[in-house]
């Protein structure tokens, strides 16, 4: 019997520059999913507790996307990237919000990468991930969600450059506490305008090359308005992550506040937030204890990230839930 535990991941700040090779500055949390198989068959066979229908997959599965019920697709976009030489039966559990934006989706696809028998490095599982959720989804995502939920590491945030795969630990200061709130809207990023976004920012790179080495003098020569305020967000963005992360190491949380709050990019440039969010962030700003807040992850609804006082109990005025930085995958082989 074969048990792996995949966390989630919230995203501090870095939103939308995964998939053009910028930076992000995750962490993986105390929520996730445990993937509990036996390896025997030639089908991967799982019963979700969160699910009415188990999922069935060949091994030889093609087209994941074609596999219902839905969440049975990311159980076959991995086997459809892993090929595996065989099946599994067993359980899947999460304590993770379903479409709450904490990339339960991926904790599933790389605890199950991992229960069937991938050993590789955490990007080489990433990688593998990333692909197998574009296939099960048709959501051309980055690959901040797999990276962060493969190399969390317990108390740290991190710092991760998309580009060349590199992960710095930064651990989150003891006074320090990350809270996140749900908005009440539940999203799916393949009914959103998500992939949208990515197609605008790939024609803004085919006219000024990549967005993550571009600077705001060449962003303002973008003549069209709306692909000019999609690079501003990127390039703004990517700087307020290295800010952020410099405001951390010296202690100065407010100016890292700050920074997660100028939530106008999201909101003005880069069109991923809704007015629910929008005033779930302004609420949290004025919630005492609270140095910033922002959306979190691909945007249009789920759970709002706050950077807070360890020491202000900032549940009991708006909710939510007090995250904390968690390891990244682990696997239990026990004899049967």
């Amino acid at each position: 019997m074969i048990r792996a535990w995949a966390p989630g991941r919230v995203n501090l700040i870095g939103d939308h520059t995964d998939y053009t090779e910028g930076l992000v500055l995750p962490m993986a949390i105390d929520l996730g999913t445990t993937v509990e198989v036996q390896l025997e068959g030639e089908v991967v066979r799982l019963r979700s507790d969160h699910q009415p229908e188990e999922a069935v997959v060949p091994l030889d599965i093609e087209e994941p996307r074609c596999v219902e019920p839905p969440w049975a697709r990311y159980v076959a976009g991995v086997v459809a990237e892993l090929r595996p030489t065989i099946g599994a039966r067993g359980t899947v559990t999460t304590d993770l919000p379903i479409g709450a934006g904490l990339s339960s989706s991926s904790s599933l696809q790389v605890a199950l990468a991992r229960a069937l028998g991938f050993d590789g490095d955490a990007p080489s599982v990433a990688k593998l991930c990333q692909r197998a959720e574009q296939r099960a989804a048709g959501v051309p995502c980055g690959i901040m969600d797999q990276l962060a939920i493969a190399a969390g590491v317990d108390g740290a945030l991190l710092f991760i450059d998309c580009e060349s795969l590199e992960v710095l630990v930064e651990y989150l200061p003891e006074d320090l506490a990350v809270v996140g709130v749900h908005s009440g809207v539940q999203r799916d990023l393949r009914t959103t305008p998500y992939t949208t976004r990515r197609a605008e920012c790939a024609a803004v790179e085919r006219e000024i090359g990549p967005l993550r080495h571009a600077s705001l003098e060449t962003v303002k020569s973008i003549s069209d308005p709306v692909a000019r305020r999609r690079a501003r967000h990127v390039v703004t963005e990517n700087a307020r992550v290295v800010a952020f992360v410099q405001a951390l190491r010296q202690a100065r949380y407010v100016d890292a506040g700050e920074l997660m709050t100028k939530n106008n990019s999201l909101r003005d440039d880069f069109a991923v937030s809704t007015p629910v969010v929008d005033n779930l962030v302004a609420q949290l700003q004025a919630t005492p204890g609270v140095f910033g807040a922002r959306m979190t992850g691909g945007g249009f609804g789920g759970i709002v990230v706050a950077l807070c006082d360890a020491g202000a109990d900032v549940q009991a005025s708006v909710g939510g839930t007090r995250f904390r930085p968690s390891t990244g995958v682990t696997v239990e082989v026990t004899s049967g």
